[in-house]
């Protein structure tokens, strides 16, 4: 399988069992690669900015409870 198309047909026809196991997989694989994406964000200086200006606002006495 090598495109998309191809790996939609192969989805519809699994069973559903298979389905949910890829589902769960996939919502796995999105949160690591979303948590490996804010790591190498964190690394290059990326969110420094807004980690300075949340340490102001907090400093200020600006920040509310959530």
């Amino acid at each position: 399988m090598s495109t998309l198309a191809e790996i939609q047909q192969a989805i519809i026809s699994i069973p559903k069992s298979d389905y949910a196991q890829l589902i769960r997989w996939l919502r796995e694989y999105d949160w690591e690669e979303w948590d490996r994406e804010i790591e190498e964000d964190v690394r290059v200086g990326k969110l420094d900015a807004l980690a300075a200006e949340a340490w102001e606002a907090k400093a200020k006495g600006e920040l509310r409870e959530l």
